[in-house]
């Protein structure tokens, strides 16, 4: 399994084992994923992307 160095919306940086990046829904490179600092689905992009 790849993991995946994400932000999660309140900025806390943490590591995703799977972080899938082709959904048919998908609106950009974020996801919701549980964050474990926040303990809260938030919805989480790659460290590398950046906001347009």
């Amino acid at each position: 399994m790849e993991r995946t160095v994400v932000r999660c919306a309140d900025g806390h940086v943490f590591t995703a084992t799977s972080f899938p990046m082709q959904q048919a829904e998908r609106l950009g490179p974020g996801r919701l994923v549980r964050c474990p600092r926040c303990a809260r689905l938030r919805n989480a992009v790659p460290v590398g992307a950046q906001k347009r």
